[in-house]
């Protein structure tokens, strides 16, 4: 599929708030610019990339994460043989931001209604970075024969990352950005209009739902339960992550599951995209 016009968009991540326009950024009931889909009570801003068998749907992280994530990194590599389908979290980039509904399992279902919607039907291969990682977890626990591969890329453990998270909301601006990796700073400050877009959103999601105490009430996952499943799995962690703890865990639970570690931090996608698309297709083409 070539690059359509609405693309050059998407690296400014999560400041583009067209949906906020009474009419939901709609001109007689059709989406502009962007592909969007109702997935039961929200609607998503969708990107579907290549064709082929088995789809690979594609999980971004809160807060500073948007589809763009996966985008130009293991998103167009494995599009070059198999459909990818990448979408914003509630909240995030071009999706829909209602007040409620950022808890675990309300993601697991947006994701299960997507799946729905675009009819992604028989096992798919599910890819989630940091939170998004967490919500393709839980949605391989809820349904396994819906997944046949499963890699999970920097997942902390419910409820680790909520005062992590209310720590970096509860800075200024100026501290947001410096406390991003280079990579992403970089991105992010190249322009002044992005950083603002990317800042109002940070603090709306803040201020303006119910993100912060969701994830404070999230319930750890249940050890039992999540040996109980039975697909393979790849955990793919930076050598430098606050999260190995996590990813030790998962690994004990999960004794089929491969633990790869790369040089970088928490945010792979952006300190070490191509070794990580590397980790990523490896992993679901073998």
């Amino acid at each position: 599929m070539g690059r359509p016009r609405r693309l050059r968009r998407l690296d400014l991540g999560e400041g583009d708030r067209r949906d906020h326009r009474p009419d939901g950024g709609r001109r007689g009931g059709v989406h502009r610019d962007v592909p969007f889909v109702e997935a039961g009570t929200v609607r998503l801003h969708v990107q579907s990339l290549g064709t082929g068998t088995p789809p690979v749907l594609m999980i971004h992280g809160l807060l500073v994460g948007s589809l763009a994530t996966w985008l130009f990194t293991a998103g167009r590599r494995l599009a070059q043989s198999r459909r990818v389908v990448l979408y914003d979290l509630r909240g995030h980039g071009l999706s829909e931001r209602p007040p409620t509904g950022y808890d675990l399992e309300t993601q697991r279902r947006d994701l299960e209604a997507l799946r729905t919607a675009l009819n992604l039907t028989g096992p798919i291969d599910l890819v989630g970075h940091s939170y998004g990682a967490l919500v393709a977890l839980a949605a391989a626990l809820d349904d396994p024969r819906s997944v046949r591969r499963l890699v999970l890329v920097e997942a902390p453990l419910p409820p680790s990352r909520a005062g992590e998270v209310t720590g970096f909301l509860g800075r200024t601006p100026q501290e947001m950005i410096a406390a991003l990796p280079e990579a992403q700073r970089e991105r992010v400050t190249k322009g002044g209009r992005r950083a603002r877009r990317l800042l109002a959103s940070l603090q709306a999601l803040a201020t303006g739902t119910s993100l912060l105490s969701d994830l404070a009430a999230e319930a750890d996952f249940d050890d039992a339960r999540v040996r109980r499943l039975d697909r393979p799995v790849r955990l793919v962690y930076g050598r430098r992550s606050g999260c190995l703890g996590a990813a030790e865990r998962l690994r004990s639970a999960l004794p089929q599951a491969e633990l790869v570690l790369l040089d970088g931090g928490h945010f792979l996608p952006v300190e070490a995209p191509e070794a990580l698309s590397a980790a990523v297709a490896g992993f679901l083409d073998g």
